[in-house]
């Protein structure tokens, strides 16, 4: 019935967003005497800000097409390289790189929104970079024949990925895929897997929740696992490909965050109203390219995320070295020479401090000179990944730690793989 009764509502939702915008035009429109002035600005203007809050929006493009590095314009290239039911693996390059240049496996979260949330983090690691991206699929399009998808599968798609990078590439991942990312790596350290990361970089992850708990962190706990299954799991109407999947849909998720920072999101979006009546066009298309990404959100497979719920916030198991993959416990401190940065937001209400940093204290067997702590003064959740301050600030301490490793690696034979 959830998403049933989400379909009707967005049904009704486009069907206004198409009407307040054909009005927003016609009081816009410069034959009609009153445009621009008084009432008529006004009207115009919310409707404008209600039709693109309430616009239908779907898979986003990256979009990527040129880069610009020390001055110079390069042609950026998209290729997907490997395809598979539930995620694709991106590569994107220039010819401006070095035919040595570090190659990165960035880990999108699957986490209610696309790989293109990631779209600022890709275009600035590109500078220097052949970067991958894991391109996570919308639950509700994979077809029930394709099977499910767990924690388990997910710390294999990351090992594959890296598999087809080959020996001597680097992984980052940004906030939810800490975990697996960090599984990962050390059941490949484990087996000493040619293909294990030289270095690991997680930013704003949940290694371990425990550590300054936010309201995301309290929502998760303050509720026995069989709830989130009878209220948040839905199944996939028969309008869609993956008709009788179970899911968490995306727009339960976005619900929920919206939710945590209602008065925030109220306030973007009368300061957009602000823009438009002011003819401030520069500041009110950011807001609205912020939340056409923001608000782009597809679906979680079910056994997915409740596992996740269960061993990441509820149970702690891989902090507490009880974490099992396909019947196999998870041994951190097989991690033994797979550099690892962790890099907080001082502002961050999604992990808190000191969640991602937990890494570098369950990983024993790791030199102290392979572990580094970075945390962003004044930057929140989205801002350790997005914007200025990431461009600026923190994107150069990743960079500076990619290049000292690699270069080892390099030196110690590493064969790179294309």
């Amino acid at each position: 019935m959830l998403y049933k009764a989400y379909e009707i509502q967005r049904s009704l939702l486009n069907a206004s967003s198409a009407w307040a915008s054909m009005m927003a035009d016609v009081l816009n429109d410069e034959r009609n005497p009153l445009a621009g002035v008084g009432p008529s600005q006004m009207l115009a203007s919310a409707l404008d800000v209600f039709a693109h809050a309430a616009a239908p929006r779907g898979k986003p493009a990256f979009g990527l097409r040129v880069i610009h590095v020390d001055g110079a314009a390069h042609a950026v290239k998209e290729t997907t390289v490997v395809t598979r039911p539930f995620g694709d693996l991106k590569m994107f390059t220039h010819d401006g790189l070095p035919k040595d240049a570090p190659r990165l496996l960035l880990v999108a979260p699957m986490s209610g929104h696309y790989a293109t949330l990631l779209r600022g983090t890709v275009e600035r690691m590109l500078e220097r970079c052949v970067v991958y991206i894991t391109d996570w699929a919308d639950a509700k399009y994979v077809p029930m024949a394709e099977g499910t998808f767990d924690l388990d599968d997910y710390i294999d798609y990351l090992t594959g990925f890296l598999e087809h990078i080959g020996p001597g590439a680097h992984m980052m991942a940004v906030c939810q895929p800490s975990v697996p990312a960090f599984a990962a790596t050390a059941i490949m350290g484990a087996s000493k897997h040619p293909c294990r990361p030289v270095t690991l970089t997680m930013m704003g992850g949940p290694i371990d929740t425990r550590e300054s708990p936010t309201a995301v962190n309290d929502h998760a706990v303050t509720k026995p696992h069989v709830w989130f299954k009878h209220n948040v799991i839905t199944t996939v109407p028969a309008n869609y490909p993956g008709e009788g999947r179970r899911v968490y849909p995306g727009f339960v998720q976005l619900a929920s965050f919206m939710s945590m920072n209602l008065g925030s999101h109220m306030m973007s979006h009368y300061k957009l109203y602000q823009h438009m009546m002011q003819g401030a066009d520069v500041d009110a298309e950011a807001t609205k390219t912020f939340y056409e990404e923001y608000r782009a959100v597809c679906d979680l497979p079910a056994e997915f995320y409740l596992q996740t719920v269960d061993v990441v916030f509820q149970s702690h198991a891989l902090p507490k070295g009880e974490l099992v993959h396909r019947g196999q416990a998870v041994d951190l401190g097989a991690i033994t020479d797979t550099a690892i940065l962790c890099i907080e937001g001082e502002r961050d209400d999604i992990s808190g401090i000191g969640q991602t940093k937990a890494a570098l204290k369950v990983t024993p067997n790791l030199p102290d000179e392979m572990k580094h702590y970075h945390l962003a003064p004044e930057a929140g959740h989205y801002g350790i990944f997005n914007g200025s301050r990431w461009r600026n600030s923190i994107a150069p301490v990743v960079e500076q730690w990619i290049g000292k490793f690699d270069k080892k690696a390099k030196g110690g034979k590493l064969t790179a793989v294309a």
